[in-house]
């Protein structure tokens, strides 16, 4: 949001201009860190134009994060104060926003707020995981080393985000394919050899009367037809957004077959990284499960995540809090064990995470090898059937005569 605002400085005069704020409360915090004494604020009028413009650039992606948590850990490294760096990044970044949101968060730290906390304000960009971490190496001093460490853990998560949108987009882009095809041959082939059935009076084989029925269908009720998608879509939306329907939704997708296995993999790959990251760099026990519970967009990782929370407040340790999960590998259980008796849970950890991250990677590419051949047969088979369909009436007439 863009605010105007008139304001006393610490001269006594009076200042006007404008500025870009969250909301109001942060717009007046702001000009008071400035040490302004505001008189007046309002919000600025904007054109349909800018306001578009102000959604864009709104927009901060996941690689623009880890390009500046590389270099801010370049520049901390070499000695360079964290508001200078700040600064520097800021003015030579692409992203308007996002270098926008570094200068607010300079003048933040130039006032004496922690890196930490001035990142904190900004949770779209920088999440807690992010920001405990990045707390953490203050009070450690490690804070180039720790800037390394997310922008590493945060490539390894944009790679094998990839690597599953890659495998999911081959059997969507073969399923529009499949319908596209099967839309053509129904309204557009079969209208057409219709006419010629009914003029020999030959007669019509089962598989051809269902696929009239469903070319009847399109080409007729093809307005009701995407009346009843709209509606399915809107019902489907409504119960995701539901607390109910996204626990319902979340079970099926770890379910399914071939990519079920794959998705359940990386919920806990995601999750034993961001534990073995934040108990290494010293975050207390609690709060790092929390944030592991954090990262699990599946709602029954999480909730499992918020269990094991709750047991070790009570005085368990993780590997007997992760008995009874299924959702968890007894593998993971017992070298989680092993790392709590022998005092080294932080280098276990990282071990654990990387053996899920070598499971995700092989997993990805069963799932891929296993669903083209799956994708074929399928394809073959409904447009086959639709093939045969038509095929079957024209038999029928050149043995007859």
């Amino acid at each position: 949001m863009q605010f105007t605002y008139t304001a006393r400085n610490t001269s006594g005069q009076n200042q006007s201009g404008e500025l870009v704020a969250d909301s109001r409360d942060d717009a007046v915090a702001k000009l008071r860190q400035d040490g302004l004494y505001l008189l007046a604020l309002e919000e600025a009028e904007t054109t349909a134009m800018e306001g578009l413009s102000a959604v864009r650039k709104k927009r901060v992606s996941r690689k623009d994060i880890i390009y500046f948590t590389n270099q801010l850990a370049i520049m901390v490294d070499a000695g360079v104060p964290v508001a200078t760096a700040l600064e520097g990044i800021a003015k030579q970044i692409e992203n308007p926003t996002l270098a926008e949101i570094l200068a607010n968060i300079q003048k933040n730290v130039e006032a004496g707020s922690d890196l930490s906390a001035a990142m904190s304000e900004y949770p779209r960009q920088f999440d807690k995981t992010y920001v405990n971490l990045i707390k953490a190496s203050e009070a450690s001093g490690t804070m180039p080393q720790m800037l390394n460490r997310i922008a590493t853990q945060a490539e390894e998560e944009q790679e094998t985000i990839q690597q599953v949108k890659g495998a999911l987009i081959y059997p969507a882009i073969m399923l529009v394919m499949c319908i596209g095809i099967c839309i053509f041959l129904l309204t557009y082939v079969f209208p057409k050899l219709m006419p010629m059935f009914a003029a020999r009076g030959a007669a019509v084989p089962t598989p051809t009367k269902i696929m009239i029925f469903v070319s009847t269908a399109i080409t007729s009720y093809w307005y009701l037809i995407l009346l009843f998608l709209a509606a399915m879509s809107g019902l489907f939306y409504y119960v995701r957004s539901q607390a109910w329907g996204k626990a319902a939704f979340d079970w099926i997708i770890i379910r399914l077959p071939v990519f079920g296995t794959m998705l359940k993999k990386l919920a806990i790959s995601r999750s034993i990284r961001t534990l073995a990251t934040t108990i290494n760099a010293g975050v207390p026990m609690l709060e790092a499960i929390e944030l592991s519970a954090g990262v699990s967009e599946n709602v029954h990782f999480k909730q499992s995540w918020e269990e094991i929370s709750e047991q070790v407040t009570t005085g368990k340790q993780i590997h007997e809090a992760l008995e009874g999960k299924t959702l968890f590998p007894p593998t993971m259980q017992q070298m989680i064990a092993s790392g709590e008796s022998t005092g080294r849970l932080g280098m276990v950890l990282n071990k654990l995470s990387d053996y899920f991250d070598r499971d995700v990677k092989i997993a990805i590419k069963s799932a891929t090898t296993l669903i083209e051949p799956i994708m074929v047969v399928c394809m073959g088979s409904i447009i086959g059937f639709i093939a045969l369909s038509m095929l079957l009436p024209i038999f029928t007439l050149s043995t007859s005569h």
